[in-house]
């Protein structure tokens, strides 16, 4: 008689890495989105260059994710699809340790549905599904693995291995430290000599970071006012005012697939009714995501672990105490939290059909933002008209235009930074590199969006030093003057 084949773990891994695939790779333009074409330029000129960070560019992140996106244009050159099934594998890994951590907590039915509810809620359009290159991915796999090291630890050696670990995703993105808290606070409930042990294996990890970066010849305090100080006060990203804040907590938490969750959190504080690890973790990362304040899709992703823990060890009080079929219930999650996949399907038509340009050639009003396949082709274009020896500067947002130009800017701020700081910066390397070419944006971004100061200093530049040699995509193209 032939055995029902029913799914396992792995099947349901397998399936949600696929999933991921055809959701982060499938996307508009298949071109690197506004964030990687940073860190894609900043590791070229990394490792092709030999401009460490914060020398050779400047954005606030980990020099590991620069290396990544250095090694992946030492190895295929300018491309979007390299550093996202990297991102994808790290997010499988994750997932996977979800799974072994609510089986050892509550079972194999436990563990499937962790990895069901967090699984499908990575693909979400407002988790940013899209987007599994960024730090996000690597800090949140590293801190899965220590808090399911920590969980099964049978001795100081397991929670030592557990603190490196979190060390390790601190290393790649500051907001681990929510993670590493709620462990720690987990710890010192129980021992203060494995609170110990667990925090000289995170400070350990974070010496080993500071060395390596020593030893790459990355100013230190570059990086901390990139990655930290300069990240917060006027013209920072996190400079916004209270109605933007209030207006974009209440899309990303009450407009958004995110109150899926919420019926599966009160279930579990309720049947526990006291703050355990997973409840504290989930409070402080949201704490965590308020003090940052840009709401920024793929932050909410970070609240994703402990909420999907908590859902998945709910449900199973609710299916062991009221009998209710586990199958069933499993298919229930799978409809309500499946993912629109509109955009995959979109642009696999578009390949059918053949892409097009989204924006004309020629110039003219309104002048619409091209979109990031087209950026891509200004690039390209740049690329193909310019010495590799020519340097080019790409006003306003352009780092898309910048990254497949495969072109070094005058300026380390390549992109816009209008804190203090970046400004002086700024104007001094424009005053001292002039570029062989300058492109200013025509559409509405441009002026709304970047500081008049800064756009009166690029127009009172091109207009000495520079002539007007076309317009492309919505871009004036200035050359310099012989």
């Amino acid at each position: 008689m032939i055995k029902s084949w029913k799914p396992g773990f792995l099947h349901i891994i397998v399936l949600l890495t696929l999933l991921q695939l055809l959701v982060t790779l499938l996307t508009d333009g298949f071109a690197l989105s506004f964030d990687e074409a940073m860190w894609q330029y900043i590791g070229r000129n990394w490792f092709r260059n030999g401009l460490v960070p914060y020398n050779g560019g400047v954005d606030n992140k980990s020099p590991l994710i620069f290396a990544i996106f250095g090694l992946s244009d030492q190895l295929f050159g300018v491309n979007y699809w390299f550093p996202r099934i990297l991102g994808t594998l790290c997010q499988s890994v994750g997932i996977y340790y979800l799974y072994k951590l609510a089986k050892h907590i509550a079972g194999e039915q436990a563990g499937i549905l962790a990895i069901s509810f967090y699984g499908l809620s990575l693909l979400w359009h407002g988790t940013g599904g899209r987007y599994v290159s960024y730090t996000e991915s690597y800090d949140m796999v590293f801190i899965i693995i220590a808090a399911y090291r920590y969980v099964t630890a049978q001795n100081n050696k397991d929670i030592l291995i557990s603190g490196l670990l979190a060390g390790i995703g601190l290393a790649f993105r500051l907001s681990a430290v929510w993670g590493i808290i709620a462990i720690l606070c987990a710890l010192l409930r129980k021992s203060k000599i494995n609170a110990v042990v667990f925090g000289a294996g995170v400070l350990t990890s974070i010496v080993l970071f500071v060395a390596i970066c020593f030893f790459a010849e990355i100013d230190i305090h570059g990086l901390l006012t990139n990655c930290l100080t300069d990240n917060f006060g006027s013209g920072s990203a996190t400079d916004h005012n209270l109605t933007w804040k209030l207006t974009n907590l209440s899309d990303k938490f009450f407009y958004s697939e995110m109150i899926l969750f919420y019926p599966f959190i009160l279930g579990y504080f309720f049947i526990k009714k006291k703050v355990d690890l997973f409840g504290l973790w989930l409070i402080l990362v949201f704490v965590g995501i308020n003090l940052v304040g840009i709401y920024d899709s793929v932050h909410l992703r970070e609240l994703l672990p402990a909420m999907s823990l908590m859902s998945a060890l709910c449900t199973m009080h609710l299916i062991n105490k009221y009998k209710i079929p586990a199958k069933t219930t499993i298919l229930i999650i799978w409809v309500l939290f499946f993912p629109k996949v509109a955009e995959p399907v979109r642009n696999i038509q578009k390949l059918w059909s053949g892409n097009k340009d989204q924006t004309e050639t020629a110039c003219h009003e309104p002048y619409d933002k091209p979109d990031e396949g087209t950026r891509k082709k200004l690039g390209r274009w740049i690329r193909d008209n310019t010495s590799s020896r020519n340097m080019v500067f790409v006003a306003g947002y352009g780092a898309q235009v910048q990254a497949n130009s495969e072109r070094i800017s005058p300026t380390v701020y390549f992109n816009v930074t209008q804190t203090q700081i970046a400004k002086e910066r700024f104007y001094n390397d424009m005053r001292k590199n002039h570029p062989a070419m300058i492109l200013v944006p025509l559409f509405s971004e441009y002026r709304n969006f970047v500081a008049e100061d800064m756009r009166q200093f690029v127009d009172g530049l091109v207009a000495k030093d520079y002539y007007l040699a076309g317009c492309m995509y919505n871009y004036n193209i200035y050359r310099l003057k012989k």
